[in-house]
């Protein structure tokens, strides 16, 4: 897998657009900035020229496409929904799902001491590329091109029933009073990575029920995570289907 991957990377300009058009719907005219858009800093050669800038801007675009697709589509919705649909659908979870369904993951170039990433930093990984995609589609096209690419990936998933769900610690502060007349306990169990990109592991504890984990970018995302795993293997969660 990891070869042919390499090989989508080293693809022709024109190969490389055709394969981001054939799910983006946009043809860009910058190479260049695609290619920066889809490189992460460890890939040799760069000199800088990675998606980290990129993906600051990308995140921007689609919170604000995101949160008017939400807003409109909800007109009787409190804003506490609101937030819940968005933060649902612009989290990294999300945009690596997206990143896979398209195929996008296998054309970002890194370095080859990243490619046996797993867990947490692979999706944090393709969410940032997501992220960055979303940006380079926006200097390139407009906000109206990518507008358009966040509506055809985004705009089903934010009809589900469960993007408007609670917030996973609130709700689980409640059920543990209703079952063991306790509040939840949250433990780090371990934090990796830099300064700039952590990643925390998290375990969540209520007496009598068996603990759960969870994994984010930040202490506040991995108890969520935690929270989220307890409620869903307790059944106070169902499983989301298509």
């Amino acid at each position: 897998m990891a070869a042919r991957n390499q090989k989508r990377i080293e693809a022709s300009d024109a190969e490389l657009v055709s394969a981001i058009e054939a799910f983006s719907g946009f043809s860009f005219a910058d190479v260049a900035l695609l290619r920066r858009a889809l490189t992460h800093a460890s890939a040799k050669g760069t000199e800088g020229s990675d998606y980290q800038r990129l993906e600051f801007l990308g995140d921007r675009v689609l919170g604000l496409v995101v949160a008017q697709m939400v807003f409109e589509a909800n007109p009787g919705a409190p804003e506490g929904e609101l937030s819940l649909r968005l933060n649902a659908l612009v989290n990294a979870e999300t945009l690596a799902e997206i990143a896979d369904e398209v195929g996008l993951s296998g054309l970002i170039q890194i370095g080859s001491e990243l490619r046996g990433l797993a867990g947490r930093k692979q999706v944090n990984l393709r969410a940032d590329v997501m992220e960055a995609l979303i940006a380079a589609i926006y200097l390139d096209g407009g906000l109206e091109a990518a507008r358009a690419f966040i509506r055809r990936h985004w705009e089903k998933r934010s009809k589900a029933p469960t993007a408007a769900r609670r917030d996973a610690k609130t709700e689980l502060q409640e059920w543990a009073h209703q079952v063991a007349k306790a509040s939840p306990l949250y433990v780090i169990d371990r934090r990796e990575g830099p300064d700039h990109d952590p990643v925390f592991d998290v375990s969540v504890k209520i007496a009598g029920v068996a603990p759960a984990t969870g994994s984010g970018r930040s202490k506040r995302e991995a108890e969520q995570a935690a929270a989220a795993a307890m409620l869903l293997r307790e059944g106070v969660w169902a499983q989301e289907t298509d």
